[in-house]
């Protein structure tokens, strides 16, 4: 493998955000195509900037952030933290007892690596589901956990979705939900409810994901569990800082679902185009997608399907100035490569242009396959 563990993930993302840097100072932004689904944003005005200190901040902007942040989520009271992996940490320190259960329900495998791994820093047993015949919850469980859109942007059916609330419920048992990109994704393509109005207790989003805010998580829920969550994330220092507050505050305001149903019309025509030349790519909500497992099929090659991603991404990214999730995510991440359309970027892309850019990609791609230490070269420079 070239891509062997979490340490060269983080190589291979330093070397992505350093050809990022390479592009902008040489070329310019517009030389860019961020359709990760993750560019998120810092909407600020020169007033509120000057209004970024560490206890002025919050008194003046979360109060809003209450405001905004339940009508977007629904629940009680909002939580700012600086990840949604912060949010799960600090509601599975705060609710979770050594050697209880964690079970976890999402439409499809893998887990976003953050849930087993806060499990095993509490000494929890973790299981998880995504066939719901299997489904069980087993005694002696402290937490349910919900992903109502996965990493790859697989979306829960909604009946079942009640259906793991009303029975954890039934046993006393609070429930988690994962809704990263699923608190936009869900209810504006699939029109599906809110997850604290399904009766989820605790409910937390990424605030860059699919809106123009910044690089965080936001938590809504029952005021007496955030409350508990709260002071935990406190200890640890995984509340959100005054900046990405003020961000997500006005990345809300600013949320519009237009463009993300624009991107589901127009992901069809991509579809189409792209499956003149390919077999291999797989439609989501907003944008297509093509996994490891799906471009190793397309290749003749010794290399793992994981490394193909790896290094399609970083020619995307050098190449043609694109950018998607695999070159640039964190460990534990998916490697499957999502072209988002509902980016600000996408929308200033022509199809035929993102078809061009793939092709070429495409045709090194091939190329650089036979050399392993070529594809090294590219992953880690």
């Amino acid at each position: 493998m070239i891509v062997n563990n979490s340490l060269d993930e983080v190589k291979k993302r330093e070397n992505a955000l350093s050809v990022i840097k390479g592009i902008v100072e040489n070329k310019g932004r517009d030389h860019l195509f961020d359709l990760t689904g993750l560019a998120g944003g810092f909407i600020a005005s020169k007033d509120e900037l000057s209004l970024l200190e560490t206890y002025i901040g919050p008194a003046v902007f979360e109060e809003d952030l209450q405001k905004v942040g339940i009508e977007h989520m629904g629940g009680e009271k909002i939580f700012p933290l600086n990840r949604t992996s912060s949010g799960i940490l600090a509601t599975i320190l705060a609710l979770v007892e050594e050697d209880s259960y964690v079970v976890h329900y999402l439409p499809k495998l893998p887990a976003h690596p953050s849930i087993p791994r806060s499990c095993n820093l509490v000494n929890a047993n973790y299981l998880e589901f995504d066939d719901f015949e299997e489904f069980y919850i087993p005694e002696n469980t402290s937490l349910v956990v919900v992903t109502g859109s996965t990493m790859d942007l697989q979306v829960i059916d909604e009946e079942k979705f009640k259906k793991v609330i009303d029975a954890a419920h039934s046993q006393n048992i609070p429930v988690l939900v994962d809704d990263a990109s699923g608190a936009r994704l869900r209810t504006v393509i699939f029109n599906q409810k809110k997850a604290c109005d399904l009766g989820a207790d605790i409910a937390i989003t990424s605030t860059d994901k699919l809106m123009p805010g910044p690089r965080g998580g936001l938590m809504a829920g029952r005021e007496e569990l955030v409350n508990k969550i709260k002071a935990k994330a406190n200890q640890f220092g995984l509340e959100a800082q005054p900046p990405s507050v003020l961000a997500m505050l006005n990345g809300l305001k600013a949320f519009n679902g237009d463009a993300l149903i624009d991107s589901f019309s127009r992901k069809d025509e991509l579809y189409d185009l792209l499956s003149k030349d390919y077999d291999i790519f797989e439609k989501t909500p907003n944008g297509v997608m093509l996994s490891p497992e799906k471009l190793a099929s397309y290749l003749d090659t010794d290399l793992c399907d994981s490394d193909l991603s790896f290094i399609l991404s970083m020619i995307l990214l050098k190449e043609e100035g694109i950018i998607t999730i695999p070159a640039v995510s964190m460990p534990g991440a998916s490697a499957t490569i999502r072209f988002d359309l509902s980016t600000q970027d996408a929308v200033k892309l022509e199809l035929n242009q993102l078809i061009n850019k793939i092709n070429s990609s495409f045709d090194m791609l091939k190329e650089v396959i036979k050399n392993k230490e070529k594809c090294k070269e590219i992953v880690f420079n």
